[in-house]
C-alpha cells in the first residue's frame, strides 16, 4: 500500500511529463506491484523460516513475542523510512535510489548534516514513529498478533508458506534485475515501475558495469583504428601507433611562443546554463558571469558528460568520455594516471586542488592525491592513504566564516586561494589550481546580507550568492600583482538536475565555460558543439604548448563544423551528441538508439541507425573503457615516471 501510494504520488509530480495512456500506466503499477511482492518476500523470508522452525509448544512464549514484535516493528520503521526518503531522493534526482543513494550510506557525515539542514527531521522522525504506533495499534486491534500466538499450525502446514516465499525470493534472486522493470520508451514510467528498496539493493550489488559484457562493441583493433584515424586529422603524431594507446604528440602550428600564466579552474557546483542571464534567463540571478560572458572566450555551446560532480572532474581531468557505471574518480586503481596536472607538471606549475569540505568525500582527496595535486581542504580527521605522496593543508576555523553540510561560504574557499597565491607568486613558480565551490547545493545556504535573497530559501539564491562570491573573488585576484599574469576559468561541474522522461535529457547537460584573462586574446562567443573534455585542450592551444597528450579532448576553436560533438552520459546510458544534433545513445542490454534532438523541446526522435555515428560512439567509448581497465592511462604505461 506504501509503494503504491508512492507511485500515485510521483505520476503526480511528473504528470505533464508520463506517458499516461492507460496501458502503459497499468503495466507500470503491475510491474510496480510484482517488484513489491519480490522486495517484501525478501523481508518475509527470515520470519517465514523462524515461524517454521519454531516448535508449536513455544507459540506466544516471551521469546517468541519479542521476536515479533521486534521484527514486525522494525519492518514497519523500513518501510516507513523507505517512503518518505524516496520522497527527498526523488526530489534531488527525479530516480529512484540508485548508485546515489548507495555513496550517501559511505559519507554520512555530509549526508545527514545536508539532510538536517533540508529538512524538518524532528517532525519527520516524529511523523514515522508516530506512524509506526499507528500501524502497531491497527495490527493490535485487528488480532493479528493474538492470532499468531495462539497459532495451532503444524510444521507441514508451514511448510508450503513459506516454500511459496522462498520460491519467490529464489525467482528475483536468480533471474529477476531490478532493470526489468524499464519496459517503457519514457523514462519517468520506468522509475515509478521500480521499487526502492529493491532498486537500493539492485544498485549496492552493481555499481561497475563491464563495457564488453553490456554493451555493443567493435573489434578492439577497428575501435582503436577509428579513435587513432580522429586524432591524425586533428595533425597529432601518434607515439606508440602500433599499440592500443592514443599517446601522442601535439604541435603549436603557429610556431608562437609558449605563455606560462598562472590558471585557476573554477569548477562551479551544479551551474546549469539556464540560470544565466546570458542563455535567456530573466531573474537577473547571475549578473556576475552575464558580465563577463562579453569580456571573455565564452563557450555557449558546451555539455557536460554527466550528472555529478566526480563525473564532471572526471572529465575535466581525465578528458576523456564518461565510462559505464561509477565514476573514474571513485574506483580502485586511479591513481598516478595521465590527467590535465601531468601536462602542467611538465610545464613547470605548482598543482593544488582546493574544496571546501572534506575531500575525502567522493574519494577526491585520493584521486586528486594520488595524481600528482597538493590538497587544501576542510579536513575532519580523514586520513589520506600511506601510498599518497602529496602536500595537504587545512583550511583553519578562523578562515571560515560560514559552513553548512556541503563545506565553507564560496567566499571563504576564494579567500584561501587567494592566500595560497600569494604564496606562489612569492616563491616565483607558476601554480595550476582547481577549484571546486560547494554553495550551489541543497540546502542552498550562505552568509547572510550578500545578496536581496534570504538564506536557504531555495536554488536561485544560491546561484545568485556563487554569482556574488566569483564577482568578490574577481575583485580581489584584481589587486594581486599575479593577477595580470593569471587565467581564469570557470565552468560547471554539471547541470542542476538532469532527469527527463527520454533516455537522456540533453537540455540538462548544456552548461557554461568562459576563459577570462588570457593574454593577446579579444572577448569572443563561441558556438561550436563541444565537451568538457575540451576545454583544457583548448587552452593548452591557446598558450601555445607543444606537450605530449593522452587526452580525448581537442581545441575547440580548431574543430571544424563536422567534428563538433559531446559526450553525454548517466552511470549506464552512453550518449554522443554531434553538430547537427543527432544523438546517439548506447544502452546496456547492447542495444543503440539514434535520435534527431529537437533544442526547443528537448524531444528526441527517432532516426534511422547510421552505421557511421555508431562506429564513432562505440569507438570513444569502448576504448577509453578499454584503457583505464587496462592501464593505458597510468603514466608508466606511457614511458613516463610517476
Amino acid at each position: 500500500m506504501l509503494s503504491t501510494l508512492l507511485r500515485l504520488i510521483f505520476v503526480v509530480w511528473v504528470f505533464k511529463e508520463i506517458d499516461l495512456s492507460f496501458f502503459k500506466i497499468a503495466n507500470t503499477f503491475l510491474i510496480g506491484f510484482l517488484f513489491d511482492l519480490g522486495t517484501v518476500s525478501f523481508f518475509a523470508l527470515p520470519y517465514a523460516l523462524y515461524l517454521l522452525l519454531l516448535p508449536r509448544r513455544c507459540h506466544g512464549s516471551i521469546f517468541d513475542r519479542i521476536v515479533t514484535w521486534f521484527a514486525y516493528s522494525l519492518g514497519l520503521v523500513i518501510f516507513l523510512f523507505s517512503f518518505f526518503a524516496e520522497i527527498t531522493f526523488w526530489e534531488e534526482f527525479k530516480n529512484r535510489f540508485n548508485f546515489i543513494a548507495v555513496d550517501y550510506l559511505i559519507y554520512t557525515y555530509e549526508v545527514v548534516k545536508n539532510i538536517n539542514e533540508s529538512y524538518p527531521i524532528p517532525l519527520l522522525v516524529s511523523g514515522i514513529l508516530i506512524l509506526t504506533a499507528a500501524l502497531l495499534f491497527i495490527t493490535v486491534r485487528m488480532g493479528i498478533f493474538k492470532k499468531t500466538f495462539q497459532s495451532e499450525s503444524t510444521f507441514g502446514e508451514k511448510l508450503f508458506p513459506t516454500l511459496l516465499v522462498f520460491g519467490t525470493v529464489l525467482v528475483f534472486a536468480l533471474f529477476v534485475k531490478n532493470k526489468d522493470a524499464e519496459q517503457f520508451e519514457n523514462r519517468y514510467n520506468n522509475e515509478i515501475a521500480k521499487t526502492g528498496i529493491y532498486s537500493f539493493f539492485a544498485a549496492f550489488q552493481n555499481n561497475e558495469l563491464s563495457f564488453t559484457d553490456f554493451y555493443k562493441t567493435l573489434p578492439l583493433n577497428e575501435a582503436f583504428s577509428e579513435v587513432k584515424n580522429e586524432f591524425k586529422k586533428r595533425g597529432d603524431s601518434l607515439l606508440f601507433p602500433e599499440k592500443e594507446l592514443i599517446y601522442r604528440n601535439i604541435l603549436n602550428t603557429d610556431s608562437l611562443p609558449e605563455e606560462r600564466p598562472n590558471v585557476i579552474f573554477i569548477c562551479v557546483e551544479s551551474l546549469s546554463a539556464k540560470f544565466l542571464g546570458s542563455f535567456g534567463n530573466t531573474e537577473n540571478i547571475t549578473p556576475t558571469l552575464d558580465s563577463l560572458s562579453n569580456h571573455s572566450l565564452f563557450f555557449t555551446n558546451l555539455f557536460a558528460t554527466g550528472t555529478r560532480t566526480v563525473r564532471g572532474m572526471e572529465a575535466i581531468t581525465l578528458s576523456i568520455p564518461p565510462t559505464p557505471g561509477r565514476s573514474i574518480v571513485k574506483r580502485e586503481n586511479n591513481q598516478q594516471l595521465f590527467t590535465i596536472g601531468e601536462v602542467f607538471r611538465q610545464k613547470g606549475y605548482n598543482r593544488n586542488f582546493f574544496y571546501g569540505g572534506d575531500g575525502y568525500f567522493d574519494n577526491m582527496n585520493s584521486f586528486f592525491g594520488g595524481n600528482g595535486f597538493n590538497i587544501v581542504d576542510r579536513g575532519r580527521g580523514f586520513l589520506m592513504d600511506e601510498s599518497i605522496t602529496t602536500n595537504r593543508t587545512n583550511i583553519e576555523d578562523d578562515e571560515v566564516t560560514f559552513e553548512n553540510a556541503w563545506g565553507i561560504a564560496d567566499e571563504d574557499i576564494y579567500n584561501k586561494v587567494i592566500k595560497v597565491a600569494d604564496e606562489a607568486h612569492s616563491a616565483g613558480k607558476p601554480f595550476f589550481d582547481f577549484v571546486m565551490t560547494t554553495s550551489n547545493h541543497r540546502p542552498y545556504t550562505y552568509p547572510k546580507g550578500k545578496i536581496d535573497i534570504p538564506s536557504g530559501s531555495g536554488r536561485s539564491g544560491a546561484v545568485k550568492y556563487t554569482d556574488y562570491a566569483i564577482g568578490e573573488f574577481l575583485k580581489k585576484a584584481r589587486q594581486k600583482e599575479w593577477f595580470k599574469n593569471t587565467v581564469i576559468i570557470i565552468m560547471a561541474d554539471h547541470c542542476a538536475s538532469s532527469a527527463g522522461r527520454q533516455e537522456l535529457d540533453v537540455k540538462n547537460y548544456h552548461i557554461p565555460a568562459l576563459i577570462l584573462n588570457l593574454p593577446n586574446t579579444p572577448p569572443l562567443k563561441i558556438d561550436k558543439m563541444a565537451s568538457q573534455i575540451d576545454i583544457f585542450p583548448t587552452l593548452f592551444s591557446l598558450l601555445n604548448w607543444n606537450y605530449n597528450s593522452n587526452l580525448y579532448g581537442t581545441d575547440i576553436l580548431k574543430m571544424k563544423p563536422e567534428e563538433a560533438r559531446a559526450f553525454v552520459g548517466t552511470y549506464r546510458k552512453l550518449g554522443l551528441l554531434k553538430g547537427n544534433d543527432k544523438v546517439m545513445v548506447l544502452g546496456d542490454k547492447k542495444v543503440s538508439n539514434c535520435y534527431q534532438w529537437n533544442r526547443e523541446t528537448n524531444e528526441l526522435l527517432p532516426l534511422k541507425e547510421d552505421e557511421t555515428f555508431l562506429k564513432e560512439i562505440i569507438s570513444n567509448y569502448q576504448t577509453a573503457d578499454y584503457l583505464f581497465s587496462n592501464g593505458g592511462l597510468k603514466l608508466n604505461s606511457l614511458g613516463l615516471e610517476n
